[in-house]
């Protein structure tokens, strides 16, 4: 369990610092287009980033950087899924919520309340209760239906709510952080129940449907994650991703995979989990509004630090 432990960790500082990364080149994207073509420059109709605003703001150094960060969070992610159990690593994962929000103040200029500390004082010590109640990880087979259902649920969920998000426009970020959640939960869940791996069958490994649930996943969820950085705050957009990523393969592993806690501390396992999603939605609510509340930049700052 000590290397699943590290492994998740490691994932968490990766996706926190690649979050922080790909909101400043988002925004920076966003600036020069504005500069360039005014006001609506880069928007939809209603109010959300266009196709095109959202692939330059991908091709920025900030936001590249952070998307290797993001695919070596992936693999380490990968490796924590298959080790503990998925409460566990999801939620460790989940925890570069606190790398974002701590980062967010160098890099965006963002300055956090006190309610959203609080949140992120007891996302931590909610981890703790969780880290001290798993067990062991539960099996890794799951009946073939299972994996259809996943690539089933997990196209329409990103599809239909990418739909969603840009006829929500602004007012999206929420939804847009809690869809790639979604996304990269239901790619942990691709992970722990992949066929092909243990023994290695290459060909067992591409016909199964879990492994597209998880490029689907996987690469949608980035897609989300880039538009609710473009339009809303990094730690709410970051907040509601915690929740999606969290509840949906905790809830999988415990009902269907055999996940659980030690004897006798099932009780603080769910305290454990309840707490941290709270505490994400907390930091979420408490912090939709924080992306404008940057100080002016000055000359002498970096153009890194400009909000």
């Amino acid at each position: 369990m000590f290397i699943g432990l590290v492994t998740a960790v490691a994932a968490s500082a990766c996706y926190g610092t690649g979050s922080v990364l790909q909101a400043v080149g988002s925004r920076r994207s966003a600036r020069e287009e504005a500069a360039a073509g005014g006001a609506s420059a880069g928007t939809t109709a209603h109010g959300g980033p266009s196709l095109a605003s959202t692939a330059k703001a991908a091709v920025t150094w900030e936001f590249i950087l952070g998307t290797v960060l993001d695919f070596i969070g992936f693999g380490l992610g990968a490796l924590a899924a298959r080790l503990l159990p998925l409460f566990l690593s999801q939620t460790i994962i989940s925890a570069n919520l606190v790398i974002t929000a701590v980062l967010s103040i160098k890099l965006l200029g963002i300055r956090l309340k006190q309610l959203e500390w609080a949140s992120i004082g007891v996302l931590c010590s909610a981890l703790v209760l969780l880290a001290v109640s798993a067990g062991p990880e539960g099996g890794h087979h799951a009946d073939m239906s299972f994996h259809w259902w996943l690539l089933l649920v997990t196209t329409a969920l990103l599809v239909g709510g990418s739909l969603l998000v840009r006829r929500m426009g602004a007012n999206g970020a929420i939804v847009a952080g809690l869809l790639s959640g979604l996304g990269f939960g239901a790619l942990g869940v691709g992970v722990r129940i992949l066929d092909g791996i243990e023994p290695f069958d290459l060909g067992a490994l591409l016909s199964d449907p879990a492994l597209y649930a998880i490029l689907i996943g996987g690469i949608g969820g980035m897609y989300v994650h880039t538009v609710a950085l473009q339009i809303g705050s990094v730690n709410g957009a970051t907040a509601a991703l915690v929740v999606g990523e969290t509840v949906l393969p905790g809830a999988v592993g415990v009902l269907w995979l055999g996940d659980g806690s030690k004897d006798g501390l099932a009780w603080l396992g769910v305290a454990g989990f309840l707490l941290a999603v709270v505490s994400a939605v907390g930091v979420a609510y408490f912090g939709q509004d924080s992306h404008g509340t940057a100080e002016p930049v000055t000359p002498s700052e970096p153009e890194l630090t400009k909000s």
